[in-house]
């Protein structure tokens, strides 16, 4: 029997407040798919007064009490931390701890958090939450460590072993382009499984809405080297859905060896991410750069059944961005990994200009070809990989670095470099560059070992006009790739 949700509600549906409301491994899905047959509703808002408008240092300065910690001294595995509303984080949401098959609201106290000075005074009264984060013993046993963040929107992050927050995820995306503005979907609700003595894996479900569908989710969350969430996703569209996105990811490039744009910055480069990673139903790998454009660039990966897609950290040098505080050579990348078959579609990729590093300006999704019909149910599996690197597919070599000059007014000189173990020990006589341009000239195709990476370059010399021209270059030994295939858009 289906908790006491939408029965009545200042958020649209009612809470499942009592402790016999019953929850099984589809309570979520049916949640979601009745939700979706009846009209949407705006998030509720309301906040006393004195919260409506803080400012960020005010919010920052609301802090959840560790010793109050959901399952703190109960020797399990796990632990969550509470988000308090306020700020950018208005929306109410519901969580819930789920134990022995049954559901029960957390409630909000007041007296769970400590506030800052400047935090102006406000009435007790139960506000649920804005979001939360799950810690456990990852880096060492005596500590639990921040695992991943749900805050704001359907944004969640994660880290693995040894690393720093840096791109998000997305439960879903809609209508990301569009002239029309962008539709942003909101975790509503959350259901929490408290873990058992030494588990190695926590259970979230979570609860979609927006105003073209609902939709659940469950998420398997294991921490370690790389931490993992097992993805299981069903939508149900209030109407048809012609542009949604599929494991969304958003990240931030605002410069690179690449892409400097004549930034005055004393750092040799600023990204959480420096490029997309594709692995295609037909077993190719492409390597795309980023880059911060200086108009909106829009990229799309045609394929049929992809194997992984992901927006990658590879740089993992601290001489290469020379900054202490901000830590970017520890930033995780995030490999999408589909289970099952997806169909047709293709991996979106969104270059957004920015003269800020504080802004996320780079998205990436799967966007099916057909249309999310109104009125059905649409079933995705998938795993995110959250960590130093991606899954590797094969032993290619891979792009690690992407560098670009001028020659002249009309021309370009594109340095990359390579690694791989398959490079090692090659007769440097066989190796050849393979690169393609479309209108334009390719001169100057040059292979070398690398002395100072162990790995490989591969330069070349590319005439330039007032046009973006589409680039594609590997490494090969007669007619057998080496490399991942390097795919870029140059523009004036």
């Amino acid at each position: 029997m289906l908790p006491a949700l939408l029965l009545a509600s200042r958020s649209g549906f009612a809470a499942a407040r009592a402790s016999e409301d019953a929850f099984g491994s589809s309570t979520v899905r049916d949640l979601a798919r009745i939700l979706a047959g009846k009209p949407y509703e705006a998030p509720d808002e309301k906040l006393p007064s004195g919260l409506r408008d803080l400012d960020y240092d005010q919010y920052r300065s609301i802090r959840y009490l560790p010793e109050r910690a959901l399952w703190r001294g109960k020797n399990l595995p796990f632990e969550a931390q509470f988000f308090h509303r306020g700020f950018f984080y208005k929306n109410r949401v519901n969580i819930f701890e789920v134990a022995d098959g049954k559901a029960t609201e957390l409630k909000y106290r007041k007296a769970d958090f400590s506030f800052g000075e400047k935090v102006p005074a406000f009435e007790d009264v139960d506000l649920g939450f804005a979001g939360f984060r799950i810690h456990a013993p990852m880096n060492r046993a005596d500590y639990y460590d921040e695992v991943c963040v749900f805050l704001g929107a359907s944004y969640f992050r994660a880290v693995a072993k040894g690393q720093t927050y840096g791109l998000s995820a997305r439960g879903l995306s809609i209508d990301t382009g569009e002239a029309k503005g962008e539709e942003f979907p909101l975790f509503k609700a959350f259901w929490l499984e408290r873990p058992a003595p030494g588990a190695t894996s926590l259970v979230i479900h979570a609860l979609l809405d927006s105003k073209s569908c609902a939709a659940s989710y469950r998420f398997t969350v294991r921490p370690g080297d790389t931490t993992v969430f097992d993805v299981e996703m069903s939508v149900y569209p209030r109407v048809e859905m012609q542009r949604a996105g599929l494991a969304p990811m958003t990240s931030m490039f605002f410069y690179g060896p690449n892409d400097r744009n004549d930034i005055d910055d004393f750092r040799p480069s600023v990204h959480d991410s420096d490029g997309l990673a594709v692995f295609n139903g037909k077993g190719e790998s492409l390597w795309r750069p980023l880059s911060n454009p200086r108009d909106l660039q829009i990229s799309t990966f045609q394929d049929l059944n992809p194997r992984g897609f992901g927006l990658m950290q590879r740089e993992r040098n601290f001489s290469a961005y020379q900054d202490i505080e901000s830590s970017f050579e520890k930033r995780p990348s995030l490999w999408m990994e589909p289970i099952g078959d997806w169909g047709e579609g293709g991996v979106m990729l969104f270059e957004i200009p920015t003269k800020e590093e504080v802004h996320d300006n780079i998205a990436a999704f799967w966007r099916p070809k057909n249309p999310l019909q109104a009125k059905g149910e649409h079933n995705y599996t998938y795993r995110l990989h959250w960590g130093p690197d991606s899954p590797k597919p094969h032993s290619l070599a891979r792009f690690t670095r992407s560098g670009i000059g001028a020659r002249g007014e009309d021309a370009r000189l594109f340095v990359l470099d390579l690694l791989g173990d398959n490079l090692k020990g090659i007769d440097p006589a066989g190796v050849k560059g393979v690169v393609t341009a479309e209108k334009s000239e390719i001169k100057n195709i040059v292979t070398q070992p690398n002395p100072y990476t162990g790995g490989w370059r591969l330069s070349f010399q590319c005439q330039v006009k007032g046009e973006p021209i589409e680039l594609r270059a590997f490494l090969a030994e007669g007619d057998k790739p080496l490399s991942e295939v390097w795919v870029y858009r140059w523009a004036p």
